[in-house]
């Protein structure tokens, strides 16, 4: 069900690495747990995340959820379509990517969840 080629947060992030810099977003799980998603706030190109730290927040009908940022980086793109139709996010989270950043540290991939342990993570979850 989850992508095998990006790496998982335990606050139900995605990262899609390719090369030095990744696409993130959030899991189909997380668009699953928030509903309807109403407003996206991201930051802007040109800022700078720290793995772990909030980059923005997502709001939904039921409520609005800090997102973290699964690796440390520059901020280079920002999906500017999400602005205008957050609820992309629920109809397809995998491809519904929110930043791109350029990594200063892809050691810290080796933290992260692959598809299978965040399977697990979800099934634990949902049981």
């Amino acid at each position: 069900m989850y992508p095998n080629d990006r790496k998982y947060t335990k606050d139900h992030e995605w990262i899609r690495i390719q090369g030095d810099t990744a696409q993130v977003g959030i899991t189909d799980f997380a668009q699953q747990q928030l509903g309807d998603v109403v407003f996206v706030d991201l930051p802007d190109v040109g800022g700078t995340v720290k793995q772990g730290d909030v980059f923005g927040t997502i709001e939904s009908v039921k409520a609005v959820s800090e997102l973290f940022a699964p690796m440390g980086g520059d901020v280079v793109e920002v999906n500017a379509a999400l602005k205008d139709h957050p609820e992309t996010v629920n109809t397809d989270p995998h491809a519904s990517w929110m930043i791109v950043v350029r990594l200063t540290n892809k050691g810290e991939a080796g933290s992260l969840l692959d598809a299978t342990q965040y399977d697990a993570l979800v099934s634990a979850a949902e049981h």
